[in-house]
């Protein structure tokens, strides 16, 4: 069959909206990206990872709440340092170890990184150098410094004036500019969160850091039970909130302008970094109606001021995530109604990728992986006679040890190195075809091993290629091998 097939070059471009998933965070542990793809049907523009680094205090490099753990603590913040998964890079550090085996895993699924790390302030630049030096390999990977910079719960905030704190991020910023451009950086602080002012939280102190970076970015829950997991969420209690969906999305809108304000009326982009509604509060079936509610705002107005946000999380160990952590085993995740709603939303076309096709083209063929926003791949019209019943691309040893992302009727695929057949009937289970029809099958290479390769040329932070030498072979049958006995 593939004799006959042709193939045309396809750009992928970002979404009107892009749509970027957390896993893992003090709340829940790491899920591996294989999981995700078969549950969500489609990869992500990015996932989020939160790590620490406070390698200057005693505990140091373990995790907060083993190095300092106490029947005292009544609050997920009141360790001596966050208790975020400890960063295992920066000086003499092991970058076999976390975050990394994590973002290779993400970005060879064709997806880019985002890592928000809270900081000790009063590390010394070699701390810094070294931590943009561990990231250069990883592509147009985001860096999200100092989150939710403008509160007091994390301790950084505890440890330096709100000034310091954004001198801070300024000071790494720039190293991040100068020791890995390729990353962006991500500015997380408090929005206009009074209705009556058009200021946003801490502007004096945090004005620069605004004009500096990257992106702009602001965290909105429509409902959180904060207290967790020390307490529980009952009516009339002091330690949970919900919010008007309605007046959050129209804060967010207003802080977007202000930030373009302070500024200068310069635009950049700008994210909601963590974004859900808190099932301890809502409920699941309010949780999941809430986010409903606010994304069909945000394709409705349509917010063009928002490039994207983040979903917390993927698996929570309370009620903030996809699916909730099986008490009975970690490994396990209990899926919430909020799931059902959330794979409509990143399958609606306004919060997925862009897809451009390009000319026609003969093997080999050299595909370019950028970033989830900016890569070129193959485009093969296949010619289906009805709904199949066998489904199958098939690489043979010329090109098996391949690493590709593929989308056929929209849902997306993995095939690893070494792996010769790809089962693509799951595109059909939930879209039959009615009849004849003409499907692309669309296939991007992102880094086998997550890394981009310093040797394929001067771009070699912001892009890798890969040489598709032929096409691949399919198997397609429109009936069960052996019919029904009568």
């Amino acid at each position: 069959m593939s004799k006959d097939l042709k193939a045309y070059i396809v750009n992928m471009g970002p979404a009107k909206c892009n749509v970027d998933l957390g896993v893992g965070s003090e709340r829940g542990s790491y899920v591996n990206q294989d999981y995700i793809l078969n549950k969500l049907g489609r990869p992500h523009r990015a996932i989020n990872l939160m790590y620490c680094y406070y390698p200057l205090d005693e505990g140091w490099p373990l995790r907060a709440s083993i190095a300092h753990a106490s029947d005292d603590v009544s609050f997920a913040w009141d360790y001596p340092y966050d208790d975020y998964f400890p960063y295992k890079g920066g000086l003499n550090g092991d970058l076999n170890d976390e975050p990394f085996i994590f973002m290779r895993d993400i970005r060879r699924h064709g997806q880019d990184v985002i890592l928000t790390l809270t900081i000790d302030p009063h590390v010394s630049d070699d701390h810094l150098i070294a931590i943009a030096n561990d990231l250069r390999t990883f592509g147009r990977m985001f860096l999200r410094i100092n989150h939710e910079a403008t509160g007091n719960w994390f301790s950084f905030n505890k440890r330096c004036t709100y000034q310091e704190v954004a001198d801070f991020y300024v000071r790494f910023h720039k190293i991040i500019k100068e020791h890995a451009p390729n990353i962006k950086t991500i500015l997380c602080i408090g929005g206009v969160e009074n209705p009556d002012s058009e200021e946003i939280e801490r502007e004096a102190e945090f004005s620069e850091a605004v004009r500096v970076t990257d992106i702009w970015s602001i965290d909105k829950y429509l409902a959180l039970h904060w207290g967790w997991p020390y307490d529980v969420a009952e009516r009339g209690g002091k330690s949970h909130r919900r919010y008007s969906v309605r007046d959050i999305f129209e804060l967010a809108k207003r802080t977007y302008k202000r930030f373009s304000y302070i500024c200068g009326g310069a635009k950049k982009p700008m994210v909601l970094s963590e974004l859900n509604a808190d099932g301890d509060v809502t409920g699941p079936y309010d949780q999941a109606m809430m986010v409903k509610q606010f994304c069909d705002m945000i394709k409705e107005e349509p917010a063009t001021w928002l490039s994207g946000f983040t979903f917390y999380q993927f698996r929570d160990d309370g009620r903030l995530g996809l699916e909730i952590t099986d008490p009975n085993n970690r490994e396990v995740g209990i899926e919430q109604p909020v799931m059902k709603v959330y794979k409509e939303i990143i399958h609606d076309d306004y919060f997925k990728p862009g897809m451009t096709l390009g000319n026609e083209v003969s093997f080999p063929v050299t595909l370019r992986w950028g970033g989830s926003e900016d890569s070129t791949g193959l485009s093969i019209p296949i010619d289906f006679e009805a709904n199949p019943h066998f489904a199958e691309v098939i690489f043979d040893d010329e090109i098996k040890d391949l690493n590709l992302m593929m989308e056929l009727n929209g849902r997306w695929f993995y095939k690893a190195p070494g792996v010769k057949v790809i089962d693509l009937m799951p595109a059909f289970f939930e879209k039959q075809l009615s009849g004849p029809r003409t499907l692309d099958l669309k296939i991007f290479a992102p880094p086998a091993s997550g890394e981009n390769n310093p040797s394929q040329g001067d771009d070699w932070a912001e892009n890798y290629y890969t040489v598709i030498k032929k096409c691949p072979e399919f198997r397609i049958r429109y009936e069960p091998i052996e019919l029904e006995v009568k």
